[in-house]
């Protein structure tokens, strides 16, 4: 247990040790300066503060001169109202330089207690409107400096008002009798210095405080700019990945369509020659590749760098354009039945979009993974919206291998909740597949600014 206490006391001797030692470095790094810090404009009142900060300078400095003249009497010199003046001076010299107008006014008050002549009567160490000045010296100093700063200059403060107190000759009162020990005035200044260290506590608590309620406003107008780059940032990532459905399902339904062209192609001539198969081969390959350098592309569509420059809006494609759509398909050789129900009227151009790229990725999906199905497209138009029904029955033969997990259904569903619809999707009882949506007349109106343009 001894040697453990003795450790202790080793190991934390050394770094008490270096502390002291460098406590003069710091107080140097700290108050050794004369730097520039501007009070600030408030945001309200602009720089009304600081004129009233120099009208109750003057109040006080006039103050202050009347004291000493009561004080040290007619006979005051020069050297004692310079005194008032600096300690006047020191206030207003705070509003741009607090740490020299610490030091001023600290230096000030320090000669001003010392002076040959004393009031017999000091029941403050110092006066009361010297002690007001300070005061607000240490207040203009906490607003602007850090914690630890303002508490160093009130210590100091203190120690400049202790010593006064020590190098001070005893005031005796003309009342008492010479040779009489001045016992109503002995706990003088132990009261005095209690007061003096409780006003110059309470300036340099509110400050500091004021100062950590500006400093958290700031952090917090920051904190809401951070926010604002950080939602316009996420709206741009969400504008991206809609340009990248975009370009997956334009693309990636053309080069689908081309593949299987040129798949069934060999099949629709008689006795086709081997160049013709080779070159419908060799198309075919390069569609499928295309493919997956698509799916790459539209991974760094998706990442976080920034949108190139040029990228345009064009005109995006409407349920108008619904036959020939289904045109091309057939020409791939899928059978596509459609069926429309109600009275077709034009939507916004939200729902126009999204309902041709439901139905644009859904036979897409049934050109790749069902070959030889047969698909039907149903369309109907309600009085609250639109339905969307795109079904394929079981596949007639083995389906290709994928390429790679592709974004249709996730994008699908993007499209259905930024509208504020409904999506189903999933297998029917007969080996097929189905999907479903119901997309509202009128698109919400969500927070997203990353709707599809028109």
């Amino acid at each position: 247990m001894h040697r453990v206490s003795q450790g202790g006391w080793k190991s934390g001797g050394p770094r008490l040790w270096v502390a002291v030692r460098g406590l003069p470095h710091t107080l140097r790094e700290d108050l050794w300066t004369v730097a520039r810090d501007p009070l600030p404009r408030m945001r309200w009142l602009g720089r009304l503060p600081h004129a009233h900060v120099v009208l109750f300078t003057v109040l006080m400095g006039w103050l202050n001169a009347d004291r000493y003249k009561v004080d040290f009497g007619p006979s005051a010199g020069t050297a004692v109202l310079v005194l008032a003046v600096l300690q006047s001076g020191a206030v207003v010299l705070a509003l741009s330089r607090p740490v020299p107008a610490w030091w001023l006014s600290t230096s000030a008050l320090f000669l001003v207690r010392n002076t040959d002549e004393v009031s017999p009567h000091p029941l403050w160490s110092w006066s009361i409107p010297g002690i007001a000045l300070h005061a607000l010296v240490l207040f203009l100093l906490a607003l602007r400096v850090r914690p630890r700063i303002a508490a160093e200059a009130l210590v100091l403060s203190l120690l400049a008002g202790a010593a006064t107190l020590a190098f001070a000759a005893p005031a005796q009162d003309p009342s008492l009798q010479p040779g009489s020990a001045p016992l109503v005035f002995a706990a003088a200044p132990d009261r005095s210095l209690t007061q003096d260290a409780m006003a110059f506590t309470v300036a340099v608590v509110l400050g500091t405080a004021l100062r950590g309620r500006r400093v958290a406003r700031t952090q917090l107008v920051e904190q809401e700019v951070l926010t604002a780059e950080e939602r316009a940032r996420r709206t741009l990532l969400e504008e991206r990945n809609r340009i990248a459905r975009e370009l997956h399902d334009v693309v990636a339904h053309h080069m689908s369509v081309i593949s299987v062209q040129a798949q069934v192609a060999p099949h629709l001539v008689k006795d086709p020659t081997d160049e013709l198969k080779e070159n419908l081969a060799g198309i075919r390959g390069n569609a499928v590749e295309a493919l997956t350098e698509l799916r790459r592309v539209l991974g760094v569509l998706r990442s976080e760098d920034a949108l190139a420059d040029g990228v345009r809006h064009t005109p995006q494609p409407t349920l108008g354009r619904l036959d020939e759509l289904v045109g091309t398909v057939r020409g791939a050789g899928l059978r596509v039945t459609t069926e429309i129900t109600g009275e077709p009227r034009p939507l916004s151009p939200g729902v126009e979009l999204s309902a041709f790229r439901i139905v644009q990725e859904a036979l897409s999906n049934a050109i790749r993974h069902a070959p030889g199905a047969e698909v039907r497209v149903a369309i109907g138009y309600r009085t609250g919206g639109l339905t969307i029904r795109v079904a394929n029955s079981a596949p007639g033969g083995p389906a290709p291998p994928s390429q790679g997990a592709g974004h249709g259904l996730l994008g699908m569903h993007e499209r259905t909740a930024m509208l504020g619809g409904e999506l189903a999707t999933g297998p029917t009882p007969d080996g097929g597949y189905e999907v479903t949506a119901i997309l509202p007349a009128q698109a919400a109106k969500p927070d997203d600014p990353g709707e599809p343009a028109p």
